[in-house]
């Protein structure tokens, strides 16, 4: 249904479908912060994020196949800026103790809508100046390349204390500096009072929202980058350019001898990418209201590359699943790491078993699914009378 949706459905069709989707997202974001804990919330939020920054980087490892090991580079760079970008100038002087914060720094200020784009569009600009060598090469070569602007970026930000507070990062973020959500407040309390048909859910969705006191802007943002960056995904697989990245992926000498211009393919593919990341990066930021160059570390671009595979290299929904799975997954064995009791008898704690567990529990899933659960798959092409969901890669 969806693969007609977008290859053969006209604009206004699949622009209505996309509203309603938002609309829902919406919704479910208002409802859940009464029907979810505290604990609860923040790992779903934490999903939402990996979901952003899972599938913009399977755009360009898993349906492009460039294996690019660049991410927590983008991810840097937006968390970043959303960051420098949300501080004012006092908080900034107060903060920045290696040295006198930058006179740019000290006038970059704005909500966190437009810190978030401005991320984007830094990470996507920087891509496409990236993609003149980077992609001269390819393979593992293409790898070590990317790998090593990562790397790059977290020592900048070490060493250019004026420009990110060095080692030290960055503290007190603020996670509720937007007037979109403070407008949507508004508008539910008055929808609410209001005597029209739907005067009962709107008032729903401001008790469960916004009556508890709790701070809904970073998760309302989390909700609808990653539906809108699902959608945008799927827009690009199922159009001409992304049968093109597919083409790149399965061959690229013959993509060339076919007429295709792969190197802007591939520039596309990443800068979209790390457009995605960018706001994934400010939202982490957001999320964590702290930051400091260890954060990103190759460790981070390691997980999301766990979570592609795992879910299926190529597979948007795939990718969906991988960070579900895996964050979730995570946090749900935390329990491991508490001391165990087995009938009554008091085994101690056992530090790291948790990822032990969780490490058991990847291997064996790559053992009988070697393409990922997914594989090159999408959930709706799936035969639901012959699910084989551990096919083994011929």
């Amino acid at each position: 249904m969806f693969k007609k949706l977008y290859t053969n459905s006209p604009t206004t069709a699949t622009l209505g479908f996309h509203c309603s989707i938002y609309v829902l997202v919406i919704c479910v974001l208002f409802a859940s912060q009464s029907l979810l804990g505290d604990y609860a919330l923040r790992i779903f939020n934490n999903i939402l994020i990996f979901i952003i920054l899972a599938v913009s980087y399977n755009l360009i490892n898993g349906v492009t196949g460039q294996l690019s090991l660049e991410p927590n580079g983008f991810v840097a760079i937006g968390a970043y800026i959303t960051a420098l970008m949300l501080l004012d100038s006092d908080l900034k002087w107060g903060m920045f103790q290696l040295a006198d914060p930058h006179p740019f720094i000290l006038s970059m200020y704005s909500e966190l809508l437009p810190a978030l784009f401005c991320s984007g569009i830094v990470a996507a600009i920087l891509a496409v100046l990236l993609s003149f060598p980077v992609f001269r090469v390819r393979g593992d070569y293409l790898a070590i390349v990317t790998l090593g602007f990562g790397f790059i970026i977290k020592i900048l930000a070490i060493n250019n204390p004026e420009w990110t507070n060095g080692a030290i990062g960055l503290n007190e973020i603020p996670n509720n500096h937007d007037s979109i959500v403070g407008a949507i407040e508004k508008l539910l309390l008055s929808l609410s009072a209001s005597d029209s048909p739907l005067q009962g859910f709107f008032h729903f969705l401001y008790i469960h929202a916004f009556g508890n006191g709790a701070n809904i802007t970073v998760f309302f943002w989390s909700g609808i980058f990653a539906t809108a960056s699902v959608i945008l995904i799927l827009q690009i697989v199922y159009s001409k350019y992304g049968r093109a990245m597919k083409a790149v992926r399965d061959d690229e000498d013959a993509a060339i001898a076919m007429g295709i211009n792969t190197f802007k393919i591939k520039t596309f593919a990443f800068s979209t990418s790390a457009f995605l990341e960018g706001i994934g990066g400010g939202l982490m930021a957001v999320w964590l209201t702290t930051i400091d160059p260890k954060i990103f570390g190759f460790e981070l671009t390691f997980q999301l590359l766990i979570i592609i595979v795992l879910g299926g290299l190529g597979s948007t929904s795939g990718a969906i699943l991988g960070a579900i799975l895996v964050i979730g997954g995570g946090e749900w064995l935390r329990f491991l790491d508490q001391p165990l009791v087995f009938f009554g008898k008091d085994f101690g704690s056992y530090p790291g078993l948790r990822m032990v567990f969780f490490s058991l529990i990847l291997l064996v899933i790559m053992l009988f699914a070697r393409e990922g659960i997914m594989g090159k798959r999408e959930v709706w092409d799936l035969n639901p009378t012959k699910l084989r969901w551990f096919k083994k890669a011929q």
